[in-house]
Formats: structure tokens, sequence, C-alpha cells
């Protein structure tokens, strides 16, 4: 098989670069490894070298495919020595300038046919080609770190690349065993865009005294299967690098509501508790691992109350099934007795203005988040109001663990903490989609693969009904006021009639 590009010259010796030129190397094409410091890239080929001779010692790799991979990968002493290069990735700091002015080097030391990339995560690729002679022959190349890891590669087309670029990048990335996806110029493109929903909303939450980072993490983890709470992602990737994409997105779309930052993090990166790297983030860390309170124990409760869910619950039927596996002794009337615990389960809405809308007791009303079905979940979510009282909520939460399921209790909230963030992640995607930033497949393998989610956000948005997710969105703008969960036109449209989140227009 002809590689299509045979000889391919990385700038930026670091990680990222490092990544690139070893999974280039393996698919076969020369690879010229620069940087500005001359040490780095002999520890860089060096590194590259050690990976390969460990997997030959772990017997995933012969002897003979080593040697020829090594002797696909070099070090070039100048930039010169780039000049016979047919695709050059620059993977250097993330500065417009800096890049602006290696690429016009660049231009005018290559053949006319020479493929250019830039491998940024946060800048405009169009901004960066503007002062290119050959505009039509640069494109977003980002791939994801650790790179023989992180299997997506993001192709990315500016304003005048042209189809032929990008196709051919395309090949190169499947030849290099990386899943391609094709993404508009916009910011953050597919990945760091999609995930926007994810931590911000999260920390939206803990601002608002709902739960703390600890119980958010189990509850998205429990309830969704994410592998990582976000507070635990944000000490992963560290906030000096997160909280500035969060406002360069948030910027760079005119601070649009869907992507504000939260003074939380711009105030835990001021003060430099940026997370695991520093031994201090959301979690405080001892070599190396996190230090994790325990969870409130289960109280201790007697004799429970009778309980009366509401009509309008939500799942109502499968929490009443729920409810008398459980042995709870339930009531039936149209109304609760004075003595009942009064169970709501709403998608969107607050405790709080259920128990005022149905003319309940708040005092004895709890809130259980039903969004997604219970015997998939490791976890069930309850919610009190201001007004609960402690044996009520006791009770509750008593009963709910009986089969030794896990049960957080938490403040009054719209949308709980799963059906905020998730329907925040939906109408996110969605809304790509309608921006056309990508195609809704691409979409989800991106995320999937990108961002390590159990399922894309178009698949997760199916799964648990669009006019679910609408609901939850609709009821959110109800209780907080905020445009940031206007539902999506593509969202609105396609839960109106029923139609697949992934589904395109002919």
């Amino acid at each position: 098989m002809n590689v299509e590009f045979d000889q391919v010259a990385v700038i930026g010796a670091g990680a990222m670069g490092r990544g690139i030129a070893q999974i280039a190397a393996q698919a076969g094409s020369k690879v010229w490894l620069y940087d500005t410091q001359a040490d780095a890239t002999q520890k860089a080929q060096d590194a590259v070298f050690q990976v390969w001779d460990t997997l030959a010692t772990k017997g995933r790799l012969d002897a003979e495919t080593v040697a020829v991979y090594k002797s696909n990968l070099h070090i070039a002493a100048q930039l010169q020595d780039l000049a016979s290069c047919t695709l050059v990735v620059e993977a250097i700091v993330e500065r417009l300038d800096i890049k602006k002015n290696l690429f016009i080097d660049l231009e005018n030391l290559l053949p006319e046919t020479a493929v250019l990339v830039t491998n940024t995560s946060s800048l405009s690729v169009t901004a960066i080609a503007a002062a290119l002679k050959r505009p039509a022959q640069f494109a977003g190349f980002h791939f994801f770190n650790p790179v023989p890891l992180m299997k997506v590669v993001e192709v990315i087309a500016g304003l005048k690349t042209s189809q032929e670029v990008c196709v051919r990048l395309t090949n190169f990335t499947q030849q290099m065993g990386h899943t391609p996806v094709q993404a508009k110029d916009t910011p953050g493109f597919i990945v760091n865009h999609a995930g926007r929903g994810y931590g911000t909303e999260a920390l939206r939450i803990v601002s608002e005294g709902v739960a703390d980072f600890a119980t958010i993490d189990r509850i998205l983890k429990d309830q969704v299967g994410f592998k990582l709470g976000p507070f635990e992602l944000f000490d992963l990737t560290a906030l000096d690098v997160s909280h500035p994409v969060m406002e360069s997105i948030y910027n760079q779309y005119y601070q649009e509501p869907r992507y504000r930052p939260s003074v939380i993090t711009a105030q835990r990166l001021a003060g430099g508790v940026v997370g695991k790297k520093v031994g201090e983030g959301f979690y405080n860390y001892v070599d190396g691992k996190a230090v994790v309170a325990p969870e409130p124990a289960v109280p201790d409760v007697k004799e429970f109350p009778p309980v009366w869910v509401s009509p309008r619950a939500s799942r109502r039927m499968e929490l009443l099934q729920l409810l008398k596996d459980l042995g709870a002794h339930i009531e039936t009337g149209p109304s609760p007795s004075p003595q009942a615990l009064t169970l709501v389960a709403p998608l969107g809405f607050d405790v709080t203005t259920v128990a005022v809308v149905e003319r309940l007791d708040p005092a004895r009303t709890i809130g259980i988040d039903m969004l997604f079905d219970d015997a998939a979940t490791k976890r069930r979510v309850l919610a009190t109001n201001p007004a609960t009282r402690s044996d009520m909520r006791d009770a509750a939460h008593a009963l709910f663990a009986k089969d030794g399921k896990a049960v957080s209790v938490i403040r009054d909230s719209g949308g709980f903490v799963t059906q905020r963030v998730v329907a925040n992640i939906v109408n996110i995607a969605t809304d790509m989609c309608q921006q056309g930033v990508c195609t809704p497949k691409d979409l989800d393998v991106a995320v999937t693969l990108g961002l390590g989610y159990p399922v894309g956000p178009l698949a997760l948005g199916n799964l648990l009904g669009p006019t679910n997710v609408l609901e939850v969105l609709f009821n959110l703008q109800t209780v907080y006021g905020d445009p940031r969960y206007r539902p999506s036109p593509w969202l609105r449209r396609r839960g109106a009639i029923g139609l697949s989140l992934l589904q395109t227009e002919d």
C-alpha cells in the first residue's frame, strides 16, 4: 500500500508532536522531527524508539518491524531540512502570530504541492492561513493526547481549504490507524465544542449549593456511565488548560450563554489549585491518589411512613413497582394522607415548584430523578426542598437504599444533577449539527473516542427520548430564566415529529 504522504515533517517535539511522528512513521512515511530546541528532538526520538522497543519486548512487535519504524523517523537539524516534505504538521505553542510566521516560512521553502496543517485545538484555521499565498493547501489536523491511544483525528477545513486536501488527510489518518472526522472551522471544532455541556453545567450546580464535587462526580458516573466525573476530569486535565479553553470558546462565540465559564474555576486557577499535577485541585492528592470523603451513611430508620406518588411523576409505573419491590406501603388515594411521604419525579422542574403547583405539603415532599431506567443505573438521586423535614428526608433515603443501591440526597435543583448535565450535552450537540459543524455521525464518533463518553450525545438523546430532553430544557428555562437552556432548533424539530437526532435532511 502506498502511503498518502511519503515525506512528513512534524514541527514541535513535545508530547503531541512526538506522538504524531510515531504513528506517521508506523504508517510507512519518512518522518522528520524538528524543534527549535535541538535537544528536544533527540529526546523525542529516543522516547519513541523506547516505545517500540518496549512493544517488541512484550511481543507486540517483531524486531524487523521495529527496525523499519526506526528507519522511518529522523531528526531535522534546521527548517531547510524539510524542503522535500509533502506534508508538514505543526504542533507548537498556541499563539497565532508564531504559527502564522512559521507557515509563511514553510510556504516559501516547500513545493507548491505540499500540504501544511496545524494541530491547533483552539485557534482559527482560517486565521492562521490568512497570510498564506496558497490557503487551499492548508488545513487543521487536530490530534488528541496521547496520540497513539486517542484514536480520533479532526480534519478541519478552513474557509479556503481545498476538498482534495481534506480527502488526502482523511486517507492518511486511516493509514495511521486512527478514525478521521470532518469539521468546519468553528471554535472548539467538534470534541472541545461538544464537551462544553459537561463541566460548565456541573460547575453551575456546585455554585448553587446543590451538591459537592464528589457527590456530583458519583452521580454522573453511576447514573450515566461516565468514566470520570467532571471534577475528576478537571483535575486530570488541569485548570490551567481547561479554564482558558472554556473562556476561549465562550468569547469566540460572543458570550453564548450555553458555554458560559464559571467563577469557581477562574478563582481556583488564580490560586494555583489547578489539579492532580500539583497535588491539589477539586480533590487533594496523596501519592497521586485522590482523597475522597466517604459517602454519608444510610440513616437508621425503624419505621417507614406510607408513600404517595404524584400522578404526574415521570416513569410513574416504574416508580410504583420499585416502591413495591422495596416493601413500601403505597397510598393510592387522589391525595396523600397527613402522614405520607410524598414523592414527585419531575423533568426539569425543581421540587419546590412541583410541590406548589400540585398543592402538596412541601415539608413531606421529596423528589426522585427518574430520567434513566432505574434498572440501568447504579445510583438513585433524591432531592429535598427548603421545607422538607429531616425525618422525611431520612425515611426516603433509607427506603431507596433498602436493596443496597447507592443513594445520593441533594438540595433542590431544577433537573437534579443528571437531567441538567445530560440535557446540556445533548442540546449543545444538536446545535452543532444545526450549525453544520459536522455530520451527526462524525459528532457521535468524535465525542465517544475523544471524550470517552459511554455513547455519543445524539445517541444518548435518542436513548432518553428527544421529547424528554426537550421537556427538561423547557422547564429548566422556566425555573432559571436563563437562555443557556433554550433548545436547539435541531432538537425541537426532531423531537416534535419523532425523528432520530442522528437523522439528517435529504
